[in-house]
């Protein structure tokens, strides 16, 4: 972890680490970010956005298997890291699925989302993950608090249930002047 002096607002500024593909250990915890910051010595910080009923953007669509402006569930939350903006993470979901479950109520799912959907039926089968350098849009620039000119990285993670059904679209936005992505393989099998 690196914290900075910045610029833009006189804000600090940091560094933070982002693991791809996502550690299971990490994946398994009660937030996947609190517990990255917690291994870096960060002081981790979330604050929910808005959870509620959304169009389901082309490339999300895509990924839950629904026709583009379906409505979906969107659980929307941005996340800091000593008191820096560094990235919103938005969970969408399936309305088909998920529609009067605690997956569609207001605050943090607890203990955990991932224990949430095994409760209702859901059993990990296996995840994708795409990764997409990108200029921010304007609520992006904004919340993530951006000078003119910084890019996003956007991280979209599908995760797919034992019968191949698509249950968690996780697009996280990361700024991408405060972020390191490690790439890692399959243990043994890492190569140069």
């Amino acid at each position: 972890m690196e914290v900075t002096e910045g610029t833009n607002a006189g804000a600090r500024r940091v560094l933070v680490r982002r693991a791809l593909p996502t550690e299971p250990a990490v994946r398994a915890s009660k937030s996947l970010f609190l517990a990255e910051a917690e291994r870096q010595g960060l002081e981790a910080g979330r604050r929910m956005l808005y959870v509620g009923e959304e169009p389901a953007p082309d490339h999300v669509a895509a990924c839950l298997r629904v026709p583009p402006g379906t409505g979906v569930i969107a659980r929307r939350k941005l996340l800091t890291a000593s008191g820096v903006p560094v990235r919103v993470a938005t969970s969408f979901f399936r309305a088909d699925l998920f529609a009067g479950t605690r997956i569609a109520e207001p605050g943090f799912v607890r203990p955990s989302l991932q224990s949430a959907l095994v409760a209702l039926g859901h059993e990990f089968g296996r995840a994708e993950e795409t990764l997409v350098a990108r200029p921010p849009t304007a609520f992006e620039r904004e919340t993530l608090e951006l000078a003119e000119g910084e890019w996003v990285v956007q991280v979209l993670r599908t995760g797919y249930s034992t019968d191949d059904v698509p249950v968690h679209a996780l697009e996280t936005i990361c700024a991408a002047t405060r972020h390191v992505f490690t790439v890692t393989q399959v243990t043994g099998h890492d190569e140069f």
